[in-house]
């Protein structure tokens, strides 16, 4: 109707969205307060360090910097290090995601016991996760001893070095891939039982697609918290040069002999091989989502 007329709102009443616009309380300030904190927090803590690392390593010439990254010392550490720390994030993807299923899908007794070890790296600090380590696989430790008369030596040699990084690192994907395995509907796994399949293509084409983000994830963790550790490694290691020598170990010798910019720029490599590597994983996480949508 042309001449109809839409009902007047009551004297000093607001419409219903701008009442709700006006209302809605957050509990933190408004943004651009919020962005200003969060952007002075991450330059204090993530930005100005590092840009002072760059800084520094750029006080070298490009010979003084290839020098000091390409020594034969340091490359040999650069091969421990990353691998070394590459083969502990791979065992602590198996057995992450072993332990990860055992808390989950099962029940035991002791098993609040066991889920609280889980975290004991965490809370250990690293210079006794190494001691307690070197006591039990050095020649004269309680497994040592056995180990040794059988050609065995897990201790003073890289060995030791693998095993110090699995340790510190099997939380990593524990607690990544747990609570991915607790939202899992287990109700998917029957119905694709019900249509004939065994168990394990129940967990290759319906458990693995779900859980393989959060392996990745806790891959990438595992590995990105292996090449800076320091303290587990430094005691069971050895620090034989050549052998069994860490690149952090090479930085913080660098550091005692006052040679800060080379200590600076044997950090700078670590550095970008850690973002190359970050960069690799989350676009394999991104390749997942995808893949998951799509199918």
């Amino acid at each position: 109707m042309s001449g109809a007329v839409s009902p007047a709102l009551p004297s000093g009443a607001a419409p219903l969205s701008l009442g709700r616009a006006r209302g809605a309380k957050r509990v933190l300030p408004g943004f651009h307060l919020t962005l200003g904190y969060t952007l002075l927090y991450l330059c204090l803590i993530v930005l100005i360090p590092l840009t002072t690392l760059v800084l520094k390593t750029f006080t070298l010439s490009w010979e003084q910097f290839w020098a000091a990254v390409s020594a034969p010392r340091v490359l040999a550490s650069y091969r421990l290090t990353f691998g070394a720390s590459f083969l502990a994030a791979l065992v602590n993807l198996f057995a992450g995601l072993l332990v990860a299923w055992v808390l989950v899908r099962y029940k035991f007794p002791g098993k609040r016991i066991v889920d609280a070890l889980v975290d004991l790296p965490f809370a250990l600090p690293t210079a006794v996760a190494g001691i307690s380590l070197t006591a039990l696989l050095a020649g004269n430790g309680w497994i040592g001893q056995y180990l040794e008369p059988l050609g065995i030596q897990l201790a003073f040699n890289p060995n030791g070095v693998v095993i110090a990084l699995i340790f510190i690192g099997l939380p990593f994907v524990v607690r990544t891939v747990q609570p991915v395995l607790e939202d899992m509907e287990k109700e998917l796994e029957e119905a694709a039982t019900s249509l004939g399949a065994t168990r394990w293509q129940t967990f290759r084409l319906v458990l693995l697609p779900a859980l393989m983000p959060a392996l990745l994830t806790g891959f990438a963790m595992a590995f990105a918290r292996a090449i800076g550790e320091y303290g587990s490694v430094i005691f069971i290691a050895g620090n034989m040069p050549m052998i069994s020598e860490i690149t952090p170990l090479i930085i913080i010798g660098k550091l005692e002999q006052y040679d800060y910019a080379g200590a600076t720029a044997v950090a700078l490599v670590m550095l970008v091989f850690s973002f190359i590597m970050l960069l690799v994983i989350n676009g394999l996480q991104a390749w997942q989502r995808k893949r998951g949508v799509s199918a």
